[in-house]
């Protein structure tokens, strides 16, 4: 079940790379100075980016309901957390969430409904969740995967408008900014550019540079070995040959979690034990839920991977 909810947010972010618009890292909050004094009503837009529909949220709200993780994350940073009444099952951080069994990927109006909301944020439209919840007076906001870090901001902004937090935002846009930059300028430099690895799940789904999680890595110069191999797929599926003979400079696991795999258990495959990131102790295991949402734990881990490249030299020859 934790695998397919895996598979599941890959195909979020997949989509977000293939449709997604790249952010300007504004709000897109037209309500002016009243979006930033907290007075309602105060209009946002949907999209990775805010170039979706209009949203228009009549007075703070005090019942949000969350079928996002991500968003989940977010409501808590900007301290409304009081707000929110319910969030969906995969939402587990911060600790004491009101977690139900709302699914996010596939969610019932009706059961959304039942916790009498007036504002739902989700990922994307799927059932007609929007039209249903639109039938009975409770505003959507819809907010797919992020394409980048600026869609990544302009989510926080955007989520702060709506619940009246906006200044706290910006203060967290302003924070997580700082510590990025300053995570990125204290790595090593690297006379050349390594190249990496990021495994999703113990089938060999992997990312691109062209993604999310691909600008991540590149702030520090690291290149995927997913570029070579010429598919065009932001998210493809690598042949344990291809990536054997790739041979990358580090291999990052964000599949610990779900699927049991360990820096032992790559050693242990065929072929890999030769790979010089087996061989030289060049595997990390990373969180699984830090890597694959896109709110303010990503500070964690542009610092996780600054932390393995402050730790280990660059590959020599």
């Amino acid at each position: 079940m934790v695998a397919a909810a895996l598979i599941a947010v890959v195909a979020t972010f997949a989509s977000a790379a293939c449709g997604g618009s790249t952010g300007t890292g504004g709000s897109d909050a037209s309500g002016g100075a009243s979006a930033g004094d907290g007075t309602f009503p105060v209009t946002v837009r949907s999209g990775a980016s805010g170039s979706g529909d209009e949203v228009t949220i009549a007075a703070r709200p005090e019942a949000v309901v969350s079928l996002s993780p991500t968003a989940t994350e977010t409501l808590w940073a900007l301290g409304a957390g009081e707000q929110v009444v319910a969030v969906d099952a995969l939402s587990d951080y911060p600790a004491g969430v009101p977690t139900t069994d709302l699914s996010g990927f596939s969610p019932n109006v009706e059961a959304v409904l039942g916790y009498q909301p007036d504002l739902v944020i989700a990922m994307d439209d799927t059932g007609g969740l929007v039209s249903g919840l639109k039938a009975a007076g409770v505003p959507t906001l819809l907010l797919p995967a992020a394409a980048d870090l600026d869609d990544a901001y302009s989510q926080i902004e955007r989520i702060g408008a709506a619940t009246g937090h906006l200044p706290d935002a910006a203060a967290l846009v302003a924070s997580m900014r700082g510590e990025i930059d300053a995570a990125v300028a204290a790595a090593p430099p690297r006379a050349e550019q390594s190249t990496y690895f990021h495994e999703l799940d113990d089938t060999l789904f992997t990312i691109s540079g062209q993604t999310f999680l691909g600008e991540i890595y590149g702030l520090f110069g690291l290149r995927s070995i997913a570029d070579a191999a010429g598919a065009g797929d932001a998210y493809p599926q690598l042949s344990a040959e291809y990536v054997v003979s790739a041979d990358p400079d580090l291999i990052f696991l964000a599949d610990g979690q779900c699927c049991g795999v360990t820096a032992e258990k790559v050693a242990a495959r065929p072929g890999w034990s030769g790979m010089a990131a087996v061989r030289d102790g060049r595997v990390h295991v990373l969180d699984e839920d830090v890597s694959s949402r896109w709110g303010p734990r990503v500070v964690d881990l542009v610092t996780a991977i600054g932390g393995v490249l402050a730790a280990q030299p660059a590959p020599v020859g």
